[in-house]
This record gives C-alpha cells, structure tokens and sequence, in this order.
C-alpha cells in the first residue's frame, strides 16, 4: 500500500522522474548531484549497536552511496515532544556527530521544533544529504541486464532483531547489535575496482526481498538468489523461527546488495571482502530474462519459491 500510494501520489505529484534512494540532477555547473531526505522514527530510540541519531546520518549517507554519490554534506531537523531529557538529547547530537566524522561529511544545516506533550513521541529526525557523481557514472535499475550476478555485501537481519529485541525485552546470547553503518568507503572501494555495477540497494525497511523485488520491478527481468548463499546469523536465524518472521524482509542498516556486470563480480567479491564492512560479501544470485518482474528464492530444499514484496509492515517504526 506504501508502494502505491507513492506511486499514484507523491511520484505524479512532485514529478519524480525515479524512485531510487537518491535523485540524480543534471545542470549543475560542477557536474551531477544527488539529493536525498529521510525520516525517523524508530522506537526505541536507543538500541544494541546504535541509535537514532547515528541511524540518521548512516541512513542518508547510504542512500547517496547507493547511485554511486560521494556524499559530501547533511541537514538534519528535530522535532522534539515537550519534556524531552535534555540528557538523551546530548547523546544523540554526540551521536550524530561521531557518525559524521566516521562517515566523512558535515552537518551544515538543520532546524528543530517542540511540539506540546503527547503530541509526539519523544524525537524525530529528519535528516537530508547531498554528493557529487561521478562524470559517466550511472547506477540505475534500468542498467540491470540477464547475466548480471547479484553480491551481497554482509549478513542479513542483525537491525530489526536487535530492535525488536529491545523493543518487547528480549535478550540473546550472544547479543544481536544492530549492523547499522556508513557504507560509502565500502562503494568508494567497489568503484574503484570497476564502474560496471548497475544497480546498488541498501536493504533497510522490507529487507533484502523487497529491496531485489523493487530491482526486478524496476528493471523489468527476473531475480534469482540462491538460499543457502544468503547469510543469515545463527541467532538472528533463531529469533526470526521464536517470533515467525522471515530473515528476508527484517530490515538491515549496514550492508548492500548490488547487481553487477558478471566477468567483474568475482573480482569486486574479493575487493569487497578486505573491506572491514564487507568481509561477509558473497555471489547469492543471478539475473535472467523471465519471469519479468519477479524474485525467484531457490530453497535449500531444492525447490523455488516466489518471494513477493513485504505486504504490511512486520516491524513497524525499525528507522
């Protein structure tokens, strides 16, 4: 339903010419730009591996990086519920901050507003960024071609257990941290290694099987992965089977998939595994011609599953 209503409303509307994580301008004097925004509002705002506020900054880094933009700086606006702690506040601007010196750009614009108790539900953030592309760099859906193979850059899952986790209480041994993370060094490396990737995403709310659906959507050819490729923690493996959700559509924060040219994909694996956040990268599957539009799951079991996009939203308020 979220799909359509942008689809129908905001995409008309504002005459979105793309639905990618990031609008690509031309005419700019100094080349492209990409412009993106995002809000959040997870809850709880503090949880195992991180918080809103370097959710937010990783968030919209990632979704510049993900067209192949070298994100050069962020806004951020706040709006706060009367009776905020002045103390989780500071913690999340420091937060925010180390995560923007991590992450290698500047926060140079933001806003905040108060509104009255009960009104809101503690902090959210809206956070908006801008990077430059590349001169002949194209990352897009409609650049995805059968043959492709499709490389995951880590384990699937971590975000939206820990989440859940702190969210209803529960703990896990070891403990589940949230993956969350600035993936721009990560595409600088694979960018350096080869220009032929052709479709990028950061698999965040809906998870990996929406985010390849929206692919194959997109691009109009069929997705194949293979499901003893895909890495699924054991304990995030285990909680998924305690709380009847599928690892595929829990949201990550901290790892990408992309769709590449296929005589560069076993080069741009190993290039990806020496990198700190993309030692788990691995092939999980291939592009062909038809079904259009589809994601086909081959099972462990030897049969092959449609995998649809999330209907509904399983672990609501995860960014």
């Amino acid at each position: 339903m979220m799909h359509q209503l942008i689809r129908e409303h905001f995409a008309p509307e504002f005459e979105l010419k793309s639905l990618n994580d990031s609008a690509v301008l031309e005419g700019i004097n100094h080349g492209r730009i990409a412009l993106t925004t995002d809000s959040y509002v997870v809850s709880p705002i503090f949880f195992p591996g991180g918080d809103i506020g370097d959710l937010s900054v990783y968030g919209t880094v990632n979704d510049l990086s993900m067209v192949g933009a070298r994100p050069l700086c962020l806004t951020a606006g706040f709006i706060l519920e009367e009776g905020f702690p002045l103390e989780d506040l500071k913690r999340i601007l420091s937060s925010m901050s180390e995560a923007a010196e991590k992450a290698g750009v500047k926060i140079v614009a933001g806003d905040t507003k108060v509104v009255n108790k009960g009104k809101g539900d503690g902090i959210f953030i809206n956070t908006s960024g801008i990077g430059i592309i590349e001169e002949g760099l194209d990352i897009s859906p409609s650049r995805v071609m059968p043959a492709d193979k499709v490389i995951l850059s880590g384990l699937i899952g971590n975000h939206g257990i820990s989440i859940i986790g702190e969210r209803n209480g529960l703990t896990f041994d070891p403990p589940i941290l949230s993956d969350t993370a600035p993936l721009n060094s990560l595409v600088r490396d694979m960018l350096n290694t080869t220009k032929e990737i052709h479709a990028m995403r950061d698999p965040t709310r809906g998870g990996l099987a929406t985010s390849l659906k929206e692919i194959a959507g997109d691009s109009g050819y069929c997705i194949v992965i293979k499901e003893e490729s895909i890495p699924v923690p054991s304990g995030v493996r285990g909680a998924c089977e305690l709380l009847g959700l599928d690892p595929l559509y829990v949201a990550n924060e901290g790892i990408l998939v992309a769709i590449v040219k296929p005589d560069v994909a076993e080069s741009l694996v190993s290039i990806m595994r020496k990198h700190p956040l993309g030692k788990e990268t691995r092939l999980i599957g291939y592009v062909q011609k038809a079904p259009a539009g589809m994601v086909l799951l081959k099972t462990s079991i030897g049969g092959t599953r449609i995998v649809e996009m999330l209907s509904g939203d399983q672990l609501p308020r995860i960014c």
